[in-house]
């Protein structure tokens, strides 16, 4: 399911998971089951018929397999580099599409080739073919004017620089995370193929994107 701007939904579960990774909780949970009924089965404490030991073979193995599979479906959430108190900034300032953004990806995702996989698919950055390019943080600052700076910073290693910045791509930013913000494309660490997205609040002002080289 596409979410509003095309935020992509299909790996949300029915409820928000923060803080910890549902694929280790429940290989977590398959061992401690297996292992308990292995203990019981050693000890003998089992007697007859069907018990704990029995149900850890029959459940214990199957969770174990299945947190597993989640585990490989996880993406790791990404950092949000906040800047002094740019917090409040953000929360006065941040279109809807930026929020949905921030609360999505700095938390595990199941299910997605990357963070923002659909988003980057729309704006037409994904090489056919190739890999996504990997959302690896956010930064959020406060401008000299007191306006929201908001940064995607990306790994692109098969979508060339000159894509990103190029100049119709750098206006559809503005819509696609809009309204009111001015977009930016900085080139961060050219060995290392970082490109950010700026996003500025504010009133409309002309930016001409760096030169691709």
């Amino acid at each position: 399911m596409i979410g509003g701007a095309g935020v992509n939904n299909a790996g949300e579960p029915p409820f928000e998971i923060r803080g910890f990774s549902l694929g280790n909780l429940i290989i977590g949970l398959g061992v401690a089951i297996t292992v308990l009924s292995f203990s019981e089965y050693l000890t003998g404490e089992g007697g007859e018929g069907l018990n704990v030991s029995g149900l850890g073979f029959v459940y214990g193995i199957p969770v174990f397999l299945a947190g597993s599979a989640l585990k490989y479906a996880e993406i790791e959430p990404v950092p949000c580099y906040v800047n002094g108190n740019s917090d409040a900034i953000f929360d006065a300032k941040a279109t809807e599409i930026i929020k949905k953004i921030r609360q999505d990806v700095t938390r595990h995702r199941y299910g997605d080739e990357a963070h923002l996989d659909t988003t980057v698919k729309k704006l037409g950055l994904v090489v056919p073919g190739k890999d996504y390019p990997q959302l690896q943080e956010l930064r959020v600052n406060t401008t000299p004017e007191g306006e929201l700076a908001f940064t995607m910073v990306w790994q692109s290693q098969d979508t060339p620089y000159k894509m990103w910045a190029d100049e119709n791509r750098v206006k559809k930013y503005e819509t696609f995370f809009g309204p009111n913000v001015n977009a930016k494309c900085v080139k961060i660490d050219a060995e290392e193929r970082i490109v950010g997205i700026e996003l500025t609040s504010g009133p409309k002002v002309e930016v001409v994107a760096e030169v691709a080289k």
